[in-house]
């Protein structure tokens, strides 16, 4: 039996919790990095897996860059 797993959408506090950083950063590299919502729920952007990845990995980068 195929089963078909809804994505899981996330909300941009949602994301800040999840990686232990403040939604005003989130929404910065959203913003600067032009990660598109994969949905919007009324004024809520929600994003999938994919676009959390970019997330880590720009703050990651971020990061690496000012040495911490």
């Amino acid at each position: 039996m195929d089963i078909k797993q809804t994505p899981r959408l996330r909300t941009v506090g949602r994301i800040a919790e999840e990686l232990n950083q403040p939604v005003d950063r989130i929404r910065y590299l959203i913003k600067a990095r032009a990660i598109r919502p994969a949905a919007l729920a009324g004024n809520y952007q929600l994003f999938n897996s994919h676009a959390v990845a970019r997330l880590r990995y720009e703050l990651n980068l971020q990061d690496a860059r000012r040495g911490r």
